[in-house]
């Protein structure tokens, strides 16, 4: 039934492309390439790692684990997969990466013709994905296998009386390295005692994108030394919300936005809807930026950098699917908003619980909550304090998955 699965969906996907939909599109032409790149890139005799990342997300999470891997084990090629035609298209160049390729669809056939070209000593994947097909191939070669940064929840199928056969992919899994103590519990309760809370190694990567951000000066004059929210990697619901604050509140903040997608329609609406003097980053350079109130970031790769700008910050995607990286902007020590879809990220629901995290339902309860904050500044300090003392607390995760697994 699994594998009739995976070829119902391939179909549908190439459906999907033959109908234009751009994403399937790019994903089944990754797909047609891969066996080439994969036959002509690899070179013979090579030790390689394969680290595999569902997308963007993931990818994050795995960086610290590539870059530490690179620097003390030298003599291995990392190889990098992505299912996702996102992450792939966003991280295919990534030059601390030997490879960069597409997963194939997880056929037993794929499976098997991916592990013997691509020859792994060992295999990370990253967070929670679970192919059938390459787990059980890969336990067959005796091909060491790691689950890092992984979190579990009751509510999975793993953990319900129905999901025996699912759970059964679990032994595939050489060890386990955790956020928390649920998820190490959750494993004991079904006979897996190999695993070790780590946390998640997202907490280095993004102490590492501190400590190495850029300055914009631009940006800088833009702030001109006033509170300043920004507003990273949101979506329409979220802007409709604070679109709606900048109209109707009167207080001397300025605002940068950085959206989750840059169509330009998509900012055109935007800029359309606020009253304020709005100004684009393409075209910062070639005016006063102090003169304005509002920035709308139109290109990818500064917002991590950005968040340095900050005062406060609000991340997008809690009306839809989950929220966006908090700690990216919580490691510059300062208050973070968002939606009510979060609770599926760990260090969201703990950073709420210490109050570094501001969790927000509607226009309204935002408008209360930012401006009791703009109101009390002794207690907007303390909220940032935590949120930076809670990220610099989580660091260390990559160092355990490396340190237990080599020693």
């Amino acid at each position: 039934m699994y594998t009739l699965f995976i070829y119902l969906y391939s179909f549908f996907i190439r459906i999907a492309a033959f109908s234009g939909q751009t994403k399937a599109k790019r994903l089944l032409e990754g797909q047609k390439q891969v066996w080439k790149q994969l036959q002509t890139c690899l070179q013979p005799d090579e030790q390689r790692i394969w680290i595999h990342c569902a997308s963007v997300g993931e990818f994050e999470q795995a960086r610290p684990l590539m870059e530490d891997i690179r620097a003390q084990f030298p003599q291995y090629k990392i190889l990098v997969t992505f299912f996702s035609s996102s992450g792939y298209d966003l991280r295919k160049d990534y030059a601390g990466a030997d490879y960069v390729f597409y997963l194939p669809f997880d056929t037993r056939r794929n499976a098997r013709r991916f592990l013997e070209l691509v020859n792994p000593e060992t295999i990370y994947f990253i967070k929670y994905e679970f192919w059938y097909n390459y787990l059980k191939i890969a336990k067959r070669r005796n091909i060491p296998l790691y689950l890092v940064s992984a979190i579990f929840r009751p509510g999975q199928a793993f953990f319900k009386w129905y999901g025996g056969w699912y759970g059964k992919l679990l032994t595939t899994v050489t060890h386990f390295f955790v956020q928390n103590e649920q998820s190490k519990e959750l494993l004991a309760a079904i006979g897996h005692t190999n695993v070790t809370v780590t946390g998640d190694t997202r907490f280095d990567r993004v102490c590492r994108i501190f400590d190495q951000a850029q300055h914009f000066p631009e940006v800088e004059r833009f702030v001109d030394g006033q509170i300043c929210m920004v507003a990273g990697s949101t979506w329409a619901p979220d802007e409709k919300i604070l679109t709606r604050y900048i109209n109707t509140e009167n207080r001397n903040i300025k605002w940068i936005f950085a959206p989750h997608e840059l169509h330009e329609n998509q900012i055109d609406h935007l800029i359309d809807s606020i009253k304020a003097k709005t100004v684009r980053y393409s075209q910062l350079s070639i005016t006063n930026p102090a003169d304005y109130r509002v920035l709308i970031i139109d290109n990818i790769g500064m917002l991590s950098s950005l968040y340095r700008y900050g005062t406060l910050a609000y991340i997008g995607g809690g009306f839809g699917k989950g929220i966006h990286n908090t700690l990216e902007a919580a490691v510059y020590g300062i208050p973070v908003f968002f939606g009510p879809a979060y609770k599926k990220f760990q260090e969201a629901v703990d950073l709420v619980a210490l109050g570094g995290a501001i969790p927000i339902c509607n226009d309204n309860e935002f408008a209360l909550k930012l401006n009791h904050l703009l109101d009390h500044p002794d207690e907007l300090k303390k909220l940032g304090d935590i949120a930076g003392s809670f990220v610099a607390s989580g660091r260390g995760a990559t160092a355990k998955v490396l340190f237990m697994e080599h020693g």
